[in-house]
């Protein structure tokens, strides 16, 4: 069974993963939402952790960072 602490975990650790890569990239969460089409904020919320998103905005992300899923999992 899965602990909802690990499960917050994972939340963040995909957000710092992803706000690694896109500083690595030197772009900004606008220039992200823009490529990835979605909202700036929701990049800021996903980042910050403070959402469980879904697949397929990961997808969406990954994407625009020129990344596999599995990269940030």
């Amino acid at each position: 069974m899965v602990d909802n602490n690990d499960e917050i975990e994972l939340i963040k650790s995909i957000g710092e993963k992803i706000k690694a890569r896109r500083l690595e990239m030197n772009l900004s969460q606008e220039i992200l939402s823009f490529d990835a089409n979605i909202p700036r904020n929701q990049i800021g919320r996903i980042e910050r952790g403070e959402i469980n998103t879904s697949i397929l905005t990961l997808h969406k992300i990954c994407k625009a960072l020129n990344i596999e899923i599995k990269e940030i999992l």
